[in-house]
């Protein structure tokens, strides 16, 4: 819009002449106009006002918009219109807010809730990073995505003489309603944000894995305490409360000692379940509380945790990356699905602004309304009943251990558990471990290709020397399979020396591509910090044959070889994924790799057929008993380290139907022993 100053001028000759008549040297308006756009943007009284001193305009801008937070703000004039017949304008503005990652309330700092710690995975609060804006009642721009609230105010200009040369000066009228319209005489701005729903994530078959579940907060409420009580009484229950909840003491005293006086400050959360056992302990302390609420929570605290992942209040890190979105207080993702998802799954908070009166008893008005919007729930491929039933074969399992299930057909995760011997640490989709000879299904695939079959002879010696190394089988290999052995019995035994015999016929470089038609180190989806397996392309001597049993060099995930039995059954390469449509997390990554010479029915065939064989007669056959269709497997068992260091990792891999699996125990006697029992109890019991 023009300034209508110079569009009117013509027309209101007398008021010209009325206005210079002072002096031929009448100051114009505008930069009066322009200083006080800048007043209101930064604060600092730069005019000069017919009715208040700068330093009590300042003091008093400071009071309005003191509620709004760390809020920037933008003020442009607009218009410019003379006031008929006197020497007067009427300066127009354009005040533009930017809410978009607003500080909520920054006036309540005292009363605010201080949070602690969140006992659970999944657990969750609400968003940040706020978008498009509602309709509101003074308008809003969405341009950008981002929330802004925008309006128009008005401002009294005057001429007045400044009695030293005569022409006078241009001054303000000061009133509260030059920053917003509606404004009167001591009331002020407050802005709220209200954080949104966080989404659920959604399992197999539209099942919800993490949802709104009964949780108590448990924490120090202040208000609970007499209004004599001194802070070492209020620290003295802190401590009593942390005991008894299992939290550090001297952390949540120094939080008490903190906050304001008025302050609710959260030790834990529990959920209902856990929380029961201590409600009536809480209740007799003085001055503690364990209040009912709801947090997103997944079935059990345990279920896919390290996968999931957990949420809690944003890091000084996280809010200082995020640009202003996140602001001190945000529950947001901080590990797994919910950090590489946090923005979908919090959804956009909601923002109102009221005008508050000074007078306690009148209801405040609402300028500004941006309703919070849900966020989008995550779809991922997660069977519940499979990975609680893999989460509980495991619950026993003192070495790191994992169980991974995966379908197929649409080499889809089914269950990745990782037991409680991992601490934490996503065992079943992150390790990185010497696969031993389950990685023989690889091995023979090269040797297929070769030229072998399943009914060609290879030779099982005890002992097997190599560039002055000797290998031998494992501990209890029977005797009735030494000698001259058929390719399939040399897999279903778990024969190393007759594998490792036939390395001139493969090279290193053909085991490679023989592990990327079973999927084995191809690129996985990688939000889930998966690690397909690896393995050197160059190997020679003692290295390349340590290579054919899964030793040396060779690293695997159980993930990765849990999509290596997977694509023997499916006869193509199966790369397992936790999203069926990945869009979000790995936009920018490249396509999936892809094997150079993919796997044939006619492979595949021999491939299953040698599984079968372990079970029927071979190092497996512990699984016979297992009900339903019948089961093909491979055992492992890898070395590692060396001295007192040595140990060894315990390995199977299996499928039964439209299931593939793999099971690793960290230390173990060897596959059958370490991995077998739990392998047999999952199959038996899903």
């Amino acid at each position: 819009m023009g300034r209508r100053r110079f569009v009117q001028m013509a027309g209101v000759v007398s008021l010209a002449l009325a206005v210079a008549a002072c002096s031929d040297e009448t100051p114009e308006p505008d930069p009066v106009a322009e200083s006080l756009a800048r007043t209101l943007e930064t604060g600092a009284a730069d005019v000069t006002f017919t009715n208040a001193a700068p330093d009590d305009v300042e003091s008093e801008l400071e009071e309005v918009v003191g509620n709004m937070g760390e809020v920037p703000r933008s003020v442009e004039v607009t218009d410019l219109e003379p006031v008929e017949d006197e020497n007067a304008y009427t300066a127009t503005f354009d005040v533009e807010w930017s809410l978009d990652g607003a500080t909520e309330n920054a006036g309540d700092s005292e009363d605010a809730e201080d949070s602690g710690d969140i006992d659970d995975s999944g657990d969750a609060a609400d968003g940040e990073n706020a978008g498009d804006a509602a309709d509101d009642p003074d308008g809003s721009d969405d341009a950008g995505g981002d929330l802004r609230w925008s309006y128009t105010s008005t401002a009294r200009l005057s001429l007045v003489e400044d009695g030293e040369n005569g022409a006078g000066a241009w001054q303000v009228e000061w009133t509260p309603a030059v920053v917003h319209p509606d404004l009167e005489s001591g009331d002020r701005l407050r802005m709220d944000r209200e954080q949104a729903e966080r989404a659920d994530i959604i399992g197999a078959d539209g099942e919800p894995l993490v949802t709104e579940r009964d949780v108590y907060r448990i924490g120090v409420d202040k208000t609970r305490f007499d209004d004599d009580a001194t802070e070492d009484e209020m620290v003295s229950v802190a401590r009593e409360l942390a005991e008894l909840v299992g939290v550090d003491g001297e952390r949540l005293a120094e939080r008490v000692r903190a906050t304001g006086e008025r302050a609710f400050v959260e030790a834990i959360t529990f959920r209902e379940d856990d929380a029961a056992p201590v409600l009536d302990e809480i209740d007799a302390i003085d001055g503690a509380v364990a209040l009912p609420d709801m947090q997103p929570l997944a079935p059990t605290r345990e279920f896919a945790r390290p996968l999931l992942g957990t949420v809690g209040k944003a890091t000084a890190e996280i809010i200082e990356e995020s640009n202003g979105n996140i602001q001190t207080g945000d529950v947001v993702g901080l590990s797994g699905l919910q950090q590489a998802y946090d923005e979908q799954l919090r959804g956009t908070p909601g923002v109102s602004v009221e005008i508050v009166s000074e007078d306690d008893d009148a209801e405040p008005s609402v300028v500004f309304e941006q309703e919070p919007e849900p966020g989008e729930p995550l779809a991922i491929t997660l069977d519940a009943g499979l990975q609680q039933r893999a989460e509980s074969v495991l619950a026993d399992v003192g070495p790191p251990s994992a169980i991974v299930a995966v379908e197929p057909s649409t080499s889809r995760i089914l269950a990745a558990a990782s037991g409680p011997g991992g601490e934490g640490y996503s065992t079943a989709t992150a390790g990185q471990y010497a696969p031993g000879s389950t990685f023989k299904m690889v091995t023979a695939l090269a040797l297929l290709r070769a030229g072998l079959d399943g009914e060609s002879t290879v030779v099982c010696p005890s002992t097997l020397t190599v560039d002055g190394r000797e290998f031998g089988n494992y501990s209890g290999y029977p005797d009735s399979a030494l000698g001259d052995i058929s390719l399939e019995t040399a897999i279903a035994e778990s024969c190393n020396t007759a594998l490792m015999g036939e390395r001139d016929q493969v090279s290193q470089e053909d085991l490679v591509d023989a592990g990327a038609a079973l999927g084995f180190g191809l690129e996985h989806q990688s939000h889930i910090g998966a690690f397909g397996g690896s393995m050197p392309r160059e190997a020679e001597g003692t290295s390349h044959a340590a290579s054919m049993i899964g030793q040396g060099e060779v690293l695997a995930s159980p993930l990765a070889m849990a999509g290596v039995a997977a694509s023997v059954v499916a006869g193509e390469a199966i790369v397992p994924h936790l999203l069926d449509d990945d869009t979000s997390a790995d936009a920018d990554s490249e396509e999936l790799a892809a094997p150079s010479e993919p796997l044939s029915g006619g492979e595949a065939a021999q491939l299953q057929k040698m599984m079968y064989a372990a079970v029927e007669y071979g190092s497996a056959s512990f699984l016979q008993d297992v009900p339903g269709e019948p089961v093909g497997a491979k055992t492992g068992t890898a070395e590692y380290g060396s001295g007192d260091e040595a140990g060894t990792h315990g390995w199977m891999i299996a499928f039964q139907g439209d299931l593939a699996v793999a099971v690793f125990v960290e230390e173990g006697e060897s596959g059958a022993r370490a991995a077998g029992p739990p392998l047999e109890d999952f199959l038996s019991g899903r």
